[in-house]
């Protein structure tokens, strides 16, 4: 179960809304630990104890962490409870990865390959263990206090609107939020709002991006042409932002929902000027983690421009399998890192005098061709998509299947998510604010425009869901 699906929308939300609120302020808490476990379960099963295990073992590392004295021993435990978190990850997520790759070293030295079931991989297992991480590492640190109550801790880990795609929230971030947090009309209103756009984001722009980007990427390389190529990957590059960002606005406007104020998670990366903006604006709070929780614990910045680079290959190769166990995100993230160390250096100084136009041009440049290293998993794939990309394609005119996917709504929905990718909104809504204070009259006619707004773009968007339109979500195993 996904938020963008008929299921979520007019049966788990509306009636964990219901319970929540006749539940009390006292057991409110314990009701939507309850419901969100009922909404890993859904989708996950039996793999719900995966999650149960997360909560009870960093409940316990958080409770010793707290207790113990000595500097050594508190950290012996944090080490402990690190390895027993990226255990858990390591066995589900990278087991598989790692195997294959021995049984492929085993083949070319003539040695019988290891025979071991494959391992499934629980949805958001990535996102729930750095937040479980974060936790015991700030009570190490002493950054945040240690939490007692089991059912709380459980909620941060577990709670539905942020589990399975993020943002990655900070236990510091909401441990007051947890204990005590003010529920008003005007958040739940603005909740609404936002989920309503981040739907609309997901199934009016992203689902038909996918769509034809799905289609382009099936094809033989002899049928790609050059237009097609970049087409393709276009569209991917729309779909994977409006996808996952949509995703995002959709949590956070749910955490409102049930009274939380989640940090944000995407400021407009297509319109950075460098990369290293674009990772400044693209999933903030992954960002943000690898920052605090790794580049500097491994001295970032501090001992030189040698040891920065390797700090940041390092981080990067990590960001890059994070994102999934296969070769080509590690490629594309040791690319990322390669761009970042350029830009610490005579290339970074040279593109900062260069004319807006030209470094937003490099940067989302580098951004479509990392795309490809994303979205295909195999060397030999990347490589052919690249050189149609690049001129040397298999056909010199569009595919006729392309072509008749290239209708009215689908060139609307391009044009859309391209301008949609600049703050055009929040530079609408600033104006249409100077509105309503100057003219109370004129404050009315807005508050009814946006309600007619919302109104059709959830009316479309349930539409789209309702005749079972194509509707998946990228980051869904990550």
């Amino acid at each position: 179960m996904i938020f963008s699906s008929i299921v979520f929308i007019f049966l788990f939300l509306p009636v964990t809304l219901v319970l929540y609120y006749l539940a009390g302020k006292h057991f409110r808490n314990t009701l939507l630990l309850l419901a969100s476990l009922g909404f890993y379960a859904w989708g996950e099963q039996f793999y719900v104890l995966v999650m149960l295990a997360s909560i009870g073992l960093n409940y316990m590392f958080g409770i010793v962490l707290n207790r113990v004295n000595g500097l050594r021993v508190k950290k012996n435990i944090l080490v402990g409870g690190i390895i027993a978190n990226l255990g858990i990850l390591f066995f589900f997520k990278y087991a598989n990865f790692v195997l294959d790759n021995l049984n492929a070293f085993l083949a070319v030295v003539d040695v019988a390959p290891i025979d071991v079931p494959s391992t499934h991989l629980p949805i958001g297992i990535s996102f729930f263990t750095f937040q479980a991480l974060s936790y015991i590492i700030d009570v190490y640190k002493k950054t945040t206090s240690v939490q007692h109550n089991i059912l709380s801790l459980g909620l941060y880990i577990a709670s539905f609107p942020q589990l399975i795609a993020g943002p990655i929230v900070r236990y510091h971030d909401v441990a007051l939020q947890i204990a005590k947090r003010t529920h008003s009309l005007e958040l739940f209103s603005s909740g609404i709002e936002r989920f309503v756009f981040g739907l609309s984001k997901k199934v009016l722009i992203a689902n038909p991006m996918g769509s034809m980007a799905d289609t382009i990427f099936a094809l033989d390389s002899i049928h790609m042409s050059t237009g097609t190529a970049w087409l393709g990957i276009s569209c991917y590059t729309l779909q994977i932002y409006y996808d996952f960002s949509g995703y995002s606005d959709m949590a956070i406007g749910l955490g409102r929902m049930f009274g939380f104020k989640f940090l944000e998670n995407f400021n407009y990366p297509y319109m950075s000027k460098s990369i290293r903006e674009f990772w400044r604006r693209w999933h903030i709070s992954l960002s943000n983690w690898f920052r605090d929780y790794l580049y500097i614990p491994l001295g970032g910045n501090r001992h030189g421009s040698g040891r920065t680079a390797v700090n940041l290959l390092i981080v990067f190769l990590l960001c890059g399998l994070w994102h999934g166990a296969s070769w080509n995100f590690i490629l594309w993230g040791l690319v990322y890192g390669v761009f970042l160390i350029a830009e610490r250096g005579r290339f970074g100084r040279l593109m900062k005098g260069m004319p807006y136009f030209i470094q937003h041009f490099y940067a989302i440049l580098v951004v479509m061709n990392a795309w490809v290293l994303f979205r295909i998993e195999t060397i030999k794939g990347i490589g052919k998509y690249m050189a149609a990309m690049y001129g040397n394609a298999g056909a010199t005119s569009m595919h006729p299947i392309i072509a008749i996917k290239l209708d009215q709504l689908f060139v609307a929905s391009l044009a859309t998510g391209i301008v949609l990718s600049f703050p055009v909104y929040p530079m609408f809504q600033e104006k249409i604010k100077k509105i309503q204070d100057k003219s109370t009259v004129a404050g009315i006619f807005v508050s009814i425009a946006k309600l007619s707004l919302l109104g059709g773009l959830i009316l479309l968007s349930v539409g789209q869901l309702a005749v079972g339109s194509y509707n998946p979500f990228i980051y869904f195993r990550f």
